[in-house]
């Protein structure tokens, strides 16, 4: 019982440490401090603009963009993401056999295309059915060196320490309260 909880103690300390070091902090800060993370976090009010701008989520209100998106650090880079239709945040899956797509092909055989319900919104294969025999085809999404599907994941842009969104820095860093994004 000691062991537990001296664990849940050491667990919970190192969870505030964390936390606190990301709410005292910009995004852009804490990713240039921590480097890679792959924790998925709630983007801050100060990325919303931002992903919204990446995302061409313009016309959709800004509380919902902050709801739906994501953001991580990899080699002291913020990288977002938006949770759509057919947008998955999290690490890809890259099993070739999944057991629904089996049972999908057994009723479904001679299926070309096996529909996302079934294999996931994750998954990176194109699968079909060769009569009762599920098939993964071609990748057709590529994957970072983190393991997350790339073509879901923009890089925020932060030379200067302002977000740039892969146009010039033109405005303040995001620790003096966001930051807007104009083309030069």
């Amino acid at each position: 019982m000691g062991r537990f909880v001296g664990a849940t103690v050491k667990a919970l300390l190192l969870l505030a440490a964390t936390q606190g070091a990301w709410g005292q902090t910009s995004p852009v800060e804490y990713c240039q401090q921590i480097r890679t993370d792959d924790t998925l976090r709630t983007v801050p009010p100060s990325l919303v603009s931002a992903v919204a701008r990446l995302f061409q989520l313009e016309a959709m209100p800004l509380a919902q963009v902050e709801r739906s998106s994501y953001f991580r650090c990899a080699d002291g880079q913020v990288f977002v993401c938006t949770v759509g239709a057919n947008l998955a945040c999290g690490k890809a899956d890259t099993r070739r056999d999944l057991p629904g797509v089996r049972a999908w092909c057994a009723e479904h055989a001679g299926s070309q295309n096996v529909p996302a319900y079934v294999t996931g919104h994750a998954t990176i294969y194109l699968r079909r059915c060769d009569g009762p025999r599920p098939v993964a085809s071609r990748s057709a999404l590529s994957i970072d060196p983190r393991g997350f599907i790339s073509q879901n994941w923009k890089r925020v842009e932060s030379g200067c320490g302002a977000v740039a969104v892969g146009w010039a820095c033109l405005f303040p860093p995001l620790s003096s309260g966001g930051a807007l994004v104009a083309q030069p």
